[in-house]
């Protein structure tokens, strides 16, 4: 198999916007609805306090992940968004490589903290987490949405 390249890309590129509508597509799907719309604006995903990762094999976006700041910005607290890898190129390890890509551009940012929220229909997802160092938490920082029914975890950078 090919290389895979992972790189900042603009939230309004034709590349990032078709791997981030395939997990909205994905999640309403899996969900039956999405209110992501109301909770996320893509403008959020952008520099200079956000990012959103592309995963490209042979040219082809095979995968994304967001990032974007939460709560008081005196906290440095960061959330992990819509991480999503096709279908067919999952189990790869490209899931992991993002999420350790979107923890180092927090790192480099500033943050101190990341959260993110899975669901029940997720479990993958669950097992991507629970196993790679994020922490169960109860709740997300004050005045954060948070979907009521949502697995939260942390991690400390």
């Amino acid at each position: 198999m090919s290389e895979i390249i992972i790189d900042d890309e603009l939230i309004t590129t034709h590349g990032a916007l078709s791997v981030y509508h395939a997990s909205i597509d994905e999640l309403n799907r899996r969900y039956g609805g999405s209110e992501e719309d109301r909770h996320l604006h893509v403008e959020e995903l952008m520099r200079p306090l956000g990012t959103f990762l592309v995963a490209r094999r042979d040219g082809h976006p095979i995968g994304g992940v967001g990032l974007r700041p939460i709560g008081n910005p005196a906290l440095s607290i960061s959330e992990i968004k819509r991480l999503w890898v096709r279908p067919d190129q999952r189990r790869l390890g490209i899931g992991l490589q993002l999420m350790a890509r979107a923890e180092e551009r927090a790192r480099e940012i500033g943050y101190r903290q990341i959260y993110l929220e899975s669901g029940y229909a997720q479990p993958e997802a669950l097992e991507l987490y629970r196993t790679n160092g994020w922490i169960s938490v109860e709740e997300y920082p004050p005045g954060v949405h948070s979907y009521p029914l949502a697995n939260r975890f942390m991690k400390l950078l």
